[in-house]
């Protein structure tokens, strides 16, 4: 038997038992697949990172899999949790690095910066610009959510398909009470997804009466085993690229997307769009850890 060290943290929130629970292992040499998929699934979050630091390529490195057997890429939640670990636990992952910090996501390297704020990190995740790919017809999306299709009549926007790194549906409510009556259907959105070239869908409601929130989400991705996620860093990043393209937002301005509260872990996801591409940042706190065998 052999014994791996584990975390369990809450991403996209300052607050334990708030954001996004993820579990981290830390693994100093490759695993069989089977053994990411049994891992996954017996944490049963929607994403469990495993990760190590590589002398050859003198980064940190994230594999990340849901419980459903699949394999993710990206910088979302799995990378943005797996990062703040490294630095709460002061494992020293930039050490060999120069003119800039990066991690190595599966075989691509994915630019970040890291702050510290009130004492926890911040990090930020640079994405790719937002493409839309194409629109999709608010009928079907609003049978897949359980709605009727007047309820995605937002600023008479379209739902559309844009990725910055994946490629996410995404879809405008007319309001915050909407959003909360929507109600997947699972075939349905795997329909829609294999049709129009989707992973998940975000829901999102430029409607929110705090004054603070750019916007409230919600994700469903059944495709890959996650009925709805509390912080999804591949869709926010998107939205915002989205968003941006709509003329709604402004560049170079940080703003804050609530999502999670419909599964009782609110989070903040932070996202700014520049010419680079897409930034997309938060803190994560660690719950708890301990030791799995294999």
């Amino acid at each position: 038997m052999t014994s791996l060290k584990y975390y369990i943290l809450d991403v996209f929130t300052s607050e334990p038992y708030k954001g996004n629970p993820l579990s981290v292992v830390w693994c100093e040499q490759d695993l069989e697949l089977y053994q990411y998929h049994a891992i996954a699934r017996e944490f049963g979050y929607s994403e469990t990172s495993f990760v190590n630091y590589s002398p050859v390529d003198k980064a940190f490195r994230v594999r990340s899999f849901t419980p459903g057997d699949f394999e993710v890429a990206g910088a979302g939640h799995n990378l943005l949790g797996a990062v703040c670990l490294a630095v709460l636990k002061e494992w020293d992952i930039f050490r060999e690095q120069e003119g800039g910090q990066w991690v190595i996501m599966k075989a691509e390297k994915i630019p970040l910066h890291v702050t510290i704020e009130k004492g926890l990190p911040f990090v930020a995740l640079q994405q790719r610009p937002a493409v839309v790919a194409r629109t999709v017809p608010a009928e079907i999306i609003a049978k897949a959510v359980g709605l009727d299709p007047a309820a995605l009549n937002l600023f008479d926007w379209e739902p559309a398909v844009v990725s910055t790194e994946v490629a996410h549906l995404m879809v405008p409510i007319r309001t915050g009470d909407f959003l909360k009556q929507a109600v997947p259907n699972k075939t349905l959105l795997k329909q829609a997804s294999e049709r129009y070239g989707f992973e998940g869908c975000y829901l999102f409601t430029t409607d929110k009466k705090d004054g603070h929130h750019l916007a409230e989400t919600r994700f469903f991705n059944p495709g890959i085993g996650i009925d709805e996620d509390a912080a999804t860093g591949t869709a926010a990043g998107p939205l915002a690229g989205y968003l941006r393209q709509l003329q709604f937002i402004a560049p170079d301005q940080e703003y804050e997307i609530l999502q999670g509260v419909q599964v009782g872990h609110p989070s903040t996801i932070r996202v700014r769009v520049s010419d680079e591409g897409v930034w997309v940042s938060g803190s994560s706190v660690i719950v708890m850890e301990g030791t799995l065998v294999i």
